[in-house]
């Protein structure tokens, strides 16, 4: 076995390992280095994975300790999930970069190193659910995920974030215990709980006609339960206070990897398990269609409506999980590429909008009010620059990552003659209320702060970790705006090999 063939494994070890020794660290800043040291030398590795995968064309799966079933667990992995895996550990790393300051300021010394504790098993578990062949390994890790997703919420010292970090837990327990009895009901009914092998056996139900009923009960419990932890409407209401309430590198993170690493597990399932035929025979894409769009819709009508920026930016968040959730709901390969597009799309703006969103609050004198934000892009350019360019790539803005995403869902909806008057209109009516929030708020941070108001703060000084993670974010939002053909090709392959 060629030794690329173990990066999987050590990802996840790696990661765990670096949540393992945070404990032994006092000191937050060396943490946080460990931290982003240990999540540098796993996107390294990924990105080694993923040249290997994609110049032999080929996937592959890892046995644990190399038992075979019942008794190991399995990892599997192809373009697809390096691909994910290195976009994760960018993210990670330059979300904590980005939000370094205020880590430092919003966190007890004495909490810092368990704040990055919580960080590193985020990481582990979202690699997890990359990666895992294995529905059952999975839920353990959805559970890591959502305690150490809570951690990072209550790290911060006000009460508020206390009670986002325990609605967050309800509501994903909810989640949770809706996957478990999925996954229940499916090994009742195929005596299976590696992917491959629950294929199969999924594949003979649903042509026989046997078990119908329970069949689309488990499916339905595993896609309403992912859809609850993906913060999908009408799902989404602990995801604005949940944001608001972090830290801005938690808020950062959390955008970028807790929804996501949720929602590719569920890809990997459709692929793998249910086939995009069965799931289509027993009307889960139809729901998840209506749900993506009324999502897209009625989020974006709350951040209209909100005048914090960070819960603007979380129900932001929520209308732009709904676009990934309408494309897997068109029910054809050209979707689902198009959700994985948005998928990227989204993982690379949104902690760039929220670094720099930290940033402004900072120069308004930690309010986070829109209206008090006036001005501050004058005293703090970078971030100024920072928030224009991820507002105008959610808008659609061309040359940007959020109008290739938007660009390829509208082709995709092309292909189903039945959903594309839906998906097209509600795409328009969804970026015309992007625009509708974001433009103000961009004019307003360059516009001089009304008289009377505080004046914002002089610009502090130089934050290079700042400097270098929004020179990144921008460098990727471009690329990804411009190199659709290539991007295409490359989540096509890796769609192709699940």
């Amino acid at each position: 076995m060629p030794f690329v063939n173990n990066v999987p494994f050590f990802s996840i070890f790696i990661a765990m390992l670096g949540g393992i020794v945070m404990p032994l660290i006092k000191n937050g800043r060396i943490a946080l280095r460990v931290t982003e040291a240990a999540a540098a030398i796993i996107g390294v590795l990924s990105a080694w994975l993923l040249c290997a995968v994609v110049a032999s064309g080929e996937s592959f799966t890892y046995m644990m300790g190399h038992f075979p079933a019942p008794w190991g667990n399995e990892l599997r992995a192809g373009p697809l999930e390096a691909m994910m895996a290195l976009a994760f550990c960018m993210i990670m790393i330059l979300g904590l970069e980005g939000g370094r300051r205020d880590m430092f300021d919003d966190i007890s010394a004495h909490k810092q190193n368990s704040y990055c504790l919580m960080l590193n098993l985020l990481l582990a578990s979202v690699l997890a659910l990359v990666y895992t062949n294995d529905v059952f390994t999975a839920y353990v890790f959805i559970e890591i995920n959502a305690i150490s997703a809570c951690g990072i919420v209550m790290a911060r010292r006000f009460g508020n974030s206390l009670v986002a970090a325990v609605r967050y837990l309800v509501i994903s327990c909810v989640g949770s215990g809706l996957f478990l009895m999925g996954i229940v009901l499916l090994y009742t009914c195929t005596g299976q709980l590696l992917m491959p092998g629950m294929d199969t056996a999924v594949q003979a139900l649903a042509a026989s006609g046997e078990y119908r009923v329970p069949l689309l009960i488990a499916v339905a419990l595993v896609a309403v339960g992912l859809s609850i932890k993906s913060a999908l409407f009408p799902f989404y209401g602990w995801l604005p206070n949940a944001y608001a309430s972090a830290t801005t590198s938690g808020s950062a993170v959390q955008a970028g990897l807790i929804s996501k690493g949720y929602v590719i597990l569920f890809i990997k399932l459709i692929y793998r398990v249910f086939t995009l035929e069965v799931m289509r025979d027993l009307h889960i894409l139809q729901a998840l269609f209506v749900m993506g769009l009324s999502g897209m819709i009625i989020a974006s009508i709350r951040a209209y409506q909100e005048q914090s920026t960070k819960r603007m930016l979380g129900f932001s968040s929520a209308a732009q999980i709904a676009y990934i959730f309408m494309g897997i709901g068109l029910g054809t390969h050209e979707g689902m590429v198009a959700a994985c597009y948005q998928i990227l799309a989204h993982t690379i703006t949104k902690p760039l909008l929220f670094t720099s969103a930290g940033m402004l609050i900072r120069s308004a004198h930690g309010s986070k009010n829109l209206h008090d934000l006036r001005g501050t892009a004058r005293k703090n350019p970078l971030a100024g620059v920072g928030f224009t360019i991820g507002g105008l790539s959610l808008c659609g803005l061309p040359l940007l990552a959020g109008f290739a995403a938007k660009y390829y869902l509208g082709v995709a909806a092309m292909g189903d003659p039945k959903k594309m008057l839906f998906a097209l209109l509600v795409l328009a009516g969804s970026s015309v209320l992007n625009a509708m929030y974001y433009l103000p708020a961009i004019v307003g941070i360059w516009f001089p702060a009304d008289k009377g108001a505080a004046e914002p703060l002089a610009e502090e000084r130089e934050d290079k970790g700042f400097i270098l993670s929004t020179a990144v974010f921008i460098g990727l939002n471009i690329f990804l705006g411009v190199a659709i053909g290539p991007m295409i090709k490359l989540i096509e392959l890796g769609l192709s090999l699940l």
